[in-house]
């Protein structure tokens, strides 16, 4: 018997998430993160007075009201909606595209005039089985909104031609023909008044933690101390890249502070050009309606990831999905380790997704009964 019921790899949303838990049902835990810092890719770092989103924006949504319920048992929540502009060459458009979009783009006003617009668009293209991306995205949305708000920041974030990027990637684009610019369809979302920290840190109020402790070069010490190992990083660097790497799209953050009260007049800008090299500037205060006399801004570059850099969007194209399954068929025989999270699933998740497969996978291993209800569909929980 060691020390402790579980060592969890990763202070990030699942890990803290099954460490409050299983705390709750008498288990004790030791959470280790490499970083200098608690909360993962959530983290908020105060500048100026403003919470600032270290990794890129967070924005808390969700449709299932338990989960709702158990974020804000750990802090309130504002009422910011996730409202988004596009910045196409100095021209401003509303994000996801709506009525106000359509109204700009060709200044209809009533939604028979964009919807026979758009299908005017599809059927010039004449696409009936699309091969790539491109033709995928035009086929859904026309040529218009394609070419100024799809393919340059798609290109951007991939890092490859939308010619070269497959069809599936964009199954379906968010069209809606009302003037309504909430990003988001969920019943709730918001930000947690005072930054995602205190979620964080209420969550591992009286668990023992280390920073700054890499779980492989310290193995040996940390498997003596525990009946089981919950990992949440990369499943392929957990097994040595035995099969090879699975591929990831990383992030470079240029984090900057303004003499200025006001920067960009919104939270995020999506720039959908070519030639801008980064594709959005978030600006934090704007998060949570601050009012401070400077505003910090942050710009995200896309890059290709490496050993090294921080994995932030799986590759889930056909060769790695079947690279990800062999990591699967190991990691299914493993008795003692318990993978979460989305590194360790190679499955891009939000926030209320994370939250629920922690619950899901705590009620699984500790035999209480489910905290969610199953469903087949992550996005209906």
């Amino acid at each position: 018997m060691g020390k402790y019921d579980y060592v969890i790899v990763g202070a990030g949303l699942f890990g803290a998430t099954f460490a409050y838990e299983a705390n709750k049902r008498g288990k004790k835990c030791l959470v280790i993160d490499r970083r200098n810092h608690l909360g993962g890719n959530i983290y908020c770092e105060n500048v100026e007075g403003i919470n600032v989103h270290k990794y890129g924006a967070h924005i808390f949504h969700t449709s299932s009201k338990f989960i709702w319920d158990y974020v804000n048992q750990f802090v309130e929540f504002n009422r910011y909606t996730n409202s988004p502009v596009a910045n196409y060459k100095g021209e401003i458009y509303n994000l996801p595209f709506n009525m106000n979009t359509f109204n700009k783009l060709w200044g209809v006003i009533h939604p028979e005039e964009a919807k026979a617009k758009i299908e005017e668009q599809k059927k010039a293209a004449n696409i009936t089985k699309p091969s790539n991306l491109e033709q995928q995205a035009i086929s859904l949305v026309g040529t218009d909104i394609y070419e100024k708000l799809v393919k340059g920041y798609t290109e951007k974030q991939w890092g490859r031609k939308a010619t070269e990027l497959p069809a599936f990637i964009i199954n379906r684009l968010p069209v809606r023909f009302t003037y309504d610019n909430n990003y988001f369809n969920d019943s709730y979302q918001g930000i947690p008044i005072g930054g995602y920290n205190v979620i964080i840190d209420k969550m591992l109020e009286g668990i023992d933690t280390e920073l700054e402790t890499d779980y492989f070069e310290e193995k040996e010490r940390l498997d003596n101390l525990v009946d089981k190992i919950v990992f949440t990083g990369m499943i392929d660097e957990y097994y040595d890249y035995r099969f090879g790497n699975l591929e990831y799209r990383s992030l470079k953050f240029e984090h900057e502070i303004v003499d200025s009260p006001n920067y960009q007049g919104n939270a995020v800008v999506n720039y959908t050009d070519s030639e801008t090299p980064y594709t959005r500037i978030i600006e934090h205060k704007h998060f949570e309606f601050g009012t401070q006399e400077k505003t910090v801004i942050t710009k995200e570059y896309p890059k290709e990831w490496g050993k090294g850099d921080e994995p932030y969007y799986p590759v889930n194209d056909e060769k790695n999905s079947a690279l990800y399954k062999k990591y699967k068929q190991l990691a299914d025989q493993e008795e003692n380790v318990i993978f979460g999270g989305r590194l360790a699933t190679y499955k891009y998740y939000d926030m209320h997704h994370i939250i629920s497969q922690s619950l899901k996978t705590v009620a699984k291993e500790l035999g209480s009964r489910p905290l969610v209800s199953p469903a087949k569909n992550m996005n209906a929980i």
